[in-house]
């Protein structure tokens, strides 16, 4: 409960708690941090690849900054692949489903000796677009999917007490990044400055009927390439175990998409965006962890990371506003770096009493370099265009903590309170200060050209319960969360050319209660359940200085989320059938564009997905039939400030053979 996670155009959205960001660009930071086996991804454009052979997903809900790190102010999202172990053992699948889905992945895991097992793994994934063209081209559109992904694992033994796990993975994804509607799809009155949803069919909502008065779109592409090497150390030294955790990321990102554009209301421009991205970070993290029984445990470390990206923007066909036929962002270097020191210590009271005290010492540095080019051709030309300076360098330090207490009640009961601290780096905007170089007709503000670091504080208490002989759970959360400088971000016409702006938004409140649990009242049944409430709005937030937007809510907080779900299995002669439901009921939500002064509204849904599977007894295979979205209805993931719109996924139906040995 209080978890989004949705595929927006420029990647992953990941909302917890009311919580989540928009800046996907080289200079934005998440709110919630998304690792893969541990190591930090930062960009979200590199989140939305393929993952094969999960072994779980973590989601950690609330700021984790002592233990993870800056970032991680609404929490943090882990996807944990396999690890090798010391059993000869495989596993192949194949899928196939509407919207041409086809799917297929295997893996084999090899012990080699005594000490040394490897684990290789591969997956394809294929799928026609969601969208439909009517603009009169013969192009196809974006929501395809096609992508290949492997990994190959490696785990030694180097002694009795130490092992090394190593990860080599590569992705490569292609496909279409025309995957957005206009918000007219979806809403009425958007001139008025107060859009009305409106009742439409669900292949009204996914037709692109755009036809720009400008240009001619273009066939969209886009071409994804992520290759990551991990290292994984543990070295137990009796009383403490030293654990190393390093890795080496690079992602390539190239894309051609067309815009709807919209300058005022009623009226729209066709834009396309070229764009060439290249990135790489280093994390290396060091943790000793004490091992000894008693009262006191105890963990500490250091965290270093980099990151360096180089890549030109260009959007043409923006002449009917000014601007010349190309309007060109060429950043290069933008350089990140973080390093921490953090460390947790808990202490055992008694036989139920437990408190736990942790900080975390962040200092972080960006700096980047680049311009806003004004050009007639392609190719920057000094004599006849102009290229106005992007160059900024921000250093900012923080501090977060976390200070809890839990006791056992019972033996299958445990309440806990925390109060903890979390920090969002901060960043800069297009342009450049005055004294620093740049031209003073074309120097910004500072404050407008730097935003601070985004710092919350959160209160938690709760109770984590099984009871009825262990056949039901129960868990329990209350928060509040009071949050300083939320980092907000939309386009704004910043000394006359359109800018990707990020601002402070001042203050917000998030106050929520979170039910979860699950009951076996059968053998072969099992249900489970879920509710989240939440208040999240703005304290303080004026986007223009004029108008307040202090009480209305923070986007894709709904106030009421409810899940049911129930699974039961068939004892057949030789087989198991199992047959499951699972329905979420959300209450309304907004997307606010405060660029614009615009909050779109989303109706409260309810989507419900299907599961029927076969399990032959002694087989090694087995047949799984998924239905997810059985209403077919669509609503906005993302609306920005041109009026672009992402919509979430259709109906989907797949059958699934896998076979395991």
């Amino acid at each position: 409960p209080g978890v989004s996670i949705d595929g927006a155009a420029a990647g992953l959205r990941i909302t917890i708690r009311g919580v989540s960001n928009a800046d996907a660009t080289e200079k934005g930071e998440p709110s919630a941090a998304f690792m893969l086996d541990g190591v930090y991804i930062a960009r979200p454009h590199g989140q939305n690849l393929d993952f094969l052979d999960v072994e779980r997903v973590e989601v950690l809900r609330g700021p984790q900054g002592t233990l993870y790190g800056r970032n991680t102010t609404a929490g943090v999202v882990n996807v944990i692949s396999k690890a090798p172990t010391d059993r000869f053992e495989g596993e192949a699948g194949a899928e196939m489903g509407n919207h041409g889905s086809r799917k297929a992945s295997a893996a084999i895991n090899l012990p080699l000796s005594e000490g040394i097992a490897l684990r290789a793994a591969v997956s394809s994934n294929r799928r026609d677009s969601l969208l439909r063209n009517a603009q009169g081209t013969p192009h196809t559109l974006g929501q395809d999917r096609d992508a290949d992904a492997a990994r190959l694992s490696a785990r030694f033994a180097l002694a009795p007490a130490a092992s090394l796990l190593l990860r080599l993975d590569r992705t490569v994804q292609r496909d279409n990044n025309d995957v957005i509607v206009p918000d007219t799809n979806f809403y009425r009155g958007i001139e008025t400055g107060n859009p009305a949803p409106f009742d439409a069919s669900t292949a009204q909502r996914l037709t692109n009927a755009f036809v720009p008065p400008n240009t001619v779109p273009e066939q969209g592409h886009s071409r994804r390439a992520s290759t990551g090497f991990g290292a994984e150390f543990a070295w137990d030294l009796g009383p403490a175990t030293l654990h190393y955790l390093g890795a080496h990321r690079r992602f390539d990102h190239d894309f051609l998409v067309n815009y709807y554009y919209r300058i005022k209301p009623g009226f729209a421009l066709g834009v396309r965006q070229d764009y060439d991205g290249r990135f790489e970070q280093d994390s290396h993290e060091l943790r000793l962890a004490s091992n000894v029984r008693g009262p006191v445990s105890a963990q500490g470390g250091v965290y270093w990371f980099r990151e360096r990206m180089a890549q030109l923007t260009s959007f043409r066909d923006l002449e009917p506003i000014g601007l010349p036929p190309y309007y060109v962002f060429p950043s290069d270097p933008v350089i990140s770096y973080s390093r921490g020191l953090f460390g947790q210590l808990t202490w055992s009271a008694g036989e139920r009493l437990r408190f736990t005290l942790g900080a975390r010492r962040t200092d972080d540095r960006k700096s980047r370099y680049g311009s806003t080019n004004l050009q007639q051709q392609a190719t920057f030309n000094p004599a006849t265009d102009i290229a106005l300076p992007n160059a900024a360098s921000l250093a900012t330090s923080k501090t977060t903590w976390r200070a809890g207490v839990d006791v056992d009640l019972a033996p299958s009961t445990m309440a806990y309170a925390t109060v903890s601290t979390g920090y969002k780096a901060g960043g800069f905007n297009d342009g450049c200060a005055a004294g620093t170089g740049c031209p003073a007709l074309i120097a910004v503000p500072a404050s407008t050209l730097v935003y601070q670091p985004e710092t919350l504080t959160a209160y938690e208490l709760g109770l984590k319960t099984r009871f009825w002989n262990k056949r039901a759970s129960l868990n329990l959360s209350a928060f509040r969360y009071a949050y300083d400088n939320l980092q907000l971000s939309g386009v704004a016409i910043v000394r006359g050319v359109p800018r990707y702006v990020t601002t402070n938004a001042g203050e917000a409140s998030v106050k929520g209660l979170e039910v979860e649990g699950a009951l076996k009242p059968l053998p072969q049944g099992r249900l489970s359940y879920t509710l989240a409430l939440l208040d999240a709005h703005y304290v303080a937030y004026s986007p223009d200085g004029v108008h307040s937007l202090a009480g209305y809510k923070l986007d894709r907080a709904p106030r009421a989320v409810v899940t049911l779900g129930y699974e039961h299995g068939f004892a057949l002669r030789d087989a198991v059938l199992t047959a499951g439901v699972f329905a979420r009921r959300s209450s309304e939500w907004t997307i606010g564009v405060p660029s614009q002064l615009l909050r779109y509204r989303i109706p409260a849904r309810t989507a419900t997905d299907l599961r029927l599977g076969y399990q032959p007894a002694n087989a090694p295979w087995n047949v799984l039939l998924r239905v997810k979205n059985l209403e077919n209805k669509v609503e906005p993931v993302n609306i920005d400030s041109f009026g672009m719109t992402v919509p979430s996924e259709p109906r989907a139906v797949a059958l699934r053979v896998d076979y395991r040995f």
